[in-house]
């Protein structure tokens, strides 16, 4: 009797044939897994062949077949080489996230707990890696603990460090402290000197036995050098910062300006709004100019509410789905903007000239024509491809000081446009009803801006504020990205929605907890809506510890991602939004806008799976967001070395089992107070009430609670810096109030 399948190759439907050349198509990976299944035990490589009826003449090809199925984890090899399902071995597929001291976890693929990962199994891998691991017991703190049985994936190929020379041997330590072992300098290549930064490209991965090798392809330069910050964030955070050469050949091709050819687009005639007295008002240093905006008052005595007009720069025209331009732009997901230094998602010829709406030359837009009534309703509205003519380039600060300092120089300056901006002040009030009366959250923060000396490195750091000029372009622009939105919406038009959930069902309980000690409730229920969170808001206003609460209720709520599953936008207390308002900086509203074309045309737009783009641009925009961090941290290190020792006020920012974060006033410049020198007591943590609290003194140490403390040490290497609490006479540490 066979032992083989009661199915035959021809006779499966889930057969796949590998190429042309041959008869009978391979089996497809669905039907080698069931096969596996239905044996039950693990399958040599002849056995497989043999079951499957694979002849001598297609060894090599189902060979390939088994390696890719092995490199996705749905098969693996065992020490006898046969092969096997890793569910039926107890293995758990997931990546590896290295930690600085040498341990790591692995952050599994399913939804079970994480497992612990000691320095030894750490050896094998580095971070980032795909694995498959068994759990081989439980761990000092109860944790489940796991052996790697295979890597899958190697996820670093190349890395970033500083070179390091110890009795003639060379290696490399990562800039990325979550890889943890020294990478070898092979021989060869390039010869950096000590203390230089490199770019190394792994030769021989690490193992059980052996250490990583690497061998040096950039020398970046010295660590102190200008500019070096950005150059390091760059590489390790892998961000795209040379466009591909099609990319440029396509940029050099386009105009320079807009053509008489380019007033037509696919749909038919572009509108010509040129007479419209349109305006961008950005920032001193923008060079990008994405949008411009118009408003009116209508019907008698202009009592009947406004029409607004937002403009923006239609770069769907010019980057054209699949080319090189497009799929440079994907690559990147959005522009990243570090201090001093822009790496755009386009090439400039695009972000600064050809699509950026600066003043008095005519450019291709996309246009949002929005009927507003007084209470702030949006009424009506109509998407058209235009020609425009912005007649200024405004900054926040000038709008603001027209319009609010009535004999300023920027009033007599725009006094043409001064009725326009009139206007648009005008609407913003009544937006600003409409956004209370809605319940959208408005969290207070203060953002920082740096000032650079001539050498480059921070002077100072300085709050910088918003003014209402600015709270008028963010209204004009929630109004265009709703009106999107809505439009996709209502035409049943596939979408890639920005979207914000509200808080878990875990971070519900700790936020309602947390409250109880303050007697403050969230009301709401199970399902709080937006207005919970701002009644709230408006209930702390004035109170001392306002900065405490206004924080662990801006934690509670979940990060803002792309997704096409349109489960509205919690923060904005939107049922439905979307970006379209930054296409030369974001690629999401990139598609947003070639969505809107297609439906204009009666067409669908189909750029492949939505879910999977919107994941890519969630993660390229936390990718800028972390490295942008990076550079800000190293900078303010350097900003504070020389100021070891002296004294300064701030408050308590973040609360952690190892110590609390402190952000000096002032400075805007954070540190640890490590635990150890939090005084002489045992501190536990409480991470509900987010606070230490010593055991035998009861001392606490809460978020926003106000402290002084000493600068100790600035680690330039690992961008930290280190506090301990200021002396009182006697040696005890103080707080501030």
């Amino acid at each position: 009797m066979s032992n083989k399948p009661s199915r035959t190759r021809k006779s499966d439907p889930h057969y796949e044939r590998e190429s042309g050349k041959y008869e009978n198509p391979l089996p497809s990976r669905e039907y080698v897994l069931s096969t596996l299944a239905e044996r039950g035990v693990p399958l040599s490589f002849e056995a497989m062949a043999d079951l499957l009826d694979i002849g001598e003449y297609e060894f090599d090809a189902f060979q390939r077949r088994l390696g890719a199925m092995q490199r996705d984890g749905q098969i693996m090899q065992n020490r006898r080489g046969d092969y096997l399902i890793p569910d039926k071995a107890d293995l758990i597929r997931g990546r590896v996230e290295g930690h600085p001291d040498g341990y790591g976890f692995l952050v599994r693929e399913d939804e079970g707990p994480d497992l612990f990962l000691g320095p030894k199994e750490m050896d094998k891998v580095l971070h980032g890696d795909r694995v498959m691991a068994r759990i081989v017991g439980l761990d000092r703190r109860g944790r489940p603990e796991g052996k790697i049985v295979e890597v899958l994936e190697r996820a670093n190929h190349r890395v970033v460090g500083r070179v390091h020379n110890e009795h003639g041997v060379l290696f490399v330590v990562a800039e990325n402290r979550r890889i943890s072992q020294d990478i070898l300098v092979a021989p060869g290549g390039k010869r950096p000197k000590a203390g230089q930064v490199v770019v190394v490209e792994i030769i021989e991965q690490p193992s059980k036995q052996a250490q990583p090798i690497g061998k040096v392809v950039e020398v970046l330069g010295n660590y102190a050098d200008p500019g070096m910050e950005i150059e390091i964030a760059l590489r390790k955070h892998e961000l795209p910062f040379e466009f591909s050469r099609e990319g440029q050949a396509e940029a050099k091709k386009l105009p320079d300006a807009v053509r008489k050819a380019d007033w037509k687009w696919e749909g038919g005639a572009r509108e010509d709004i040129r007479h419209l007295p349109l305006v961008t008002i950005d920032g001193e240093t923008a060079k990008d100019f994405d949008d411009a905006v118009f408003c009116e008052r209508q019907g008698k005595d202009g009592k009947g509410g406004f029409r607004l007009v937002v403009a923006i720069a239609d770069v769907s025209h010019y980057v054209q789905t699949g080319r090189a331009l497009d799929r440079d732009a994907f690559e990147r997901g959005n522009s990243v903007y570090f201090p001093r230094r822009v790496i755009p998602m386009l090439p400039e010829k695009l972000s600064n000239g050809l699509c950026s709406l600066n003043p008095q030359v005519e450019r291709l837009c996309m246009v949002c024509d929005m009927a507003i009534a007084a209470n702030g309703v949006i009424k009506r509205y109509r998407f058209y491809p235009a020609v425009m003519y912005s007649h200024a380039r405004l900054t926040y600060n000038e709008v603001a000081e027209a319009l609010y300092e009535e004999k300023s120089v920027a009033a007599g300056r725009q006094a043409g446009l001064l009725p326009h901006l009139k206007n648009l002040d005008a609407l913003y009030r009544v937006l600003v009803k409409a956004r209370w009366a809605r319940g959208a959250i408005d969290f207070e923060t203060v953002e920082t801006q740096m000032i650079f000396d001539e050498q480059g490195k921070i002077a100072r750091i300085v709050p910088s504020g918003r003014n209402d000029a600015h709270r008028i372009i963010e209204e004009c622009m929630l109004a265009a990205n709703v009106c999107a939105s809505d439009f996709l919406h209502e035409n049943e038009h596939a979408a890639l929605y920005r979207i914000h959930e509200g808080p878990t069902p875990e971070k519900l309980e700790k936020l309602r907890e947390f409250l109880k000690e303050f007697g403050l409730q969230l009301t709401g229920g199970d399902e709080p809506h937006a207005k919970d969170y701002a009644r709230l808001l408006e209930k702390v206003k004035g109170r001392p510890d306002m900065q405490l609460l206004q924080t662990v209720m801006l934690r509670s709520l979940q990060q803002a991602v792309y997704s096409p599953d349109n489960v509205g936008h919690f923060g904005l207390a939107y049922e439905s939004y979307t970006h379209f308002t930054s296409p030369i900086r974001r690629y999401p509203d990139l598609l947003i806008h070639r969505a809107i074309k297609a439906v204009l045309q009666g067409e669908k737009f189909r750029p492949g799976n939505w879910s999977e783009i919107g994941i890519h641009c969630s993660q390229t925009e936390r990718r800028a967001d972390e490295a942008t961090r990076d550079v800000e941290s190293w900078l303010k290190c350097y900003y504070m070395q020389d100021r070891i020792g002296e004294e300064f006020a701030g408050s308590v920012s973040a609360v952690t089992s190892f110590g609390i974060f402190v952000a000096l006033d002032d400075v805007f410049v954070e540190g640890l107070v490590h635990i150890s020198d939090l005084g002489s007591d045992y501190f536990h943590y409480d991470d509900a009430k987010h606070q230490l609290v010593g055991e035998r003194t009861g001392r606490r140490f809460r978020l926003a609670d106000r402290v002084r403390v000493q600068l100790v040490r600035v680690d330039m290497e690992a961008s930290k810096i280190d506090f301990r609490l200021a002396e009182e006479e006697g040696g005890k540490g103080r707080r501030r109030g």
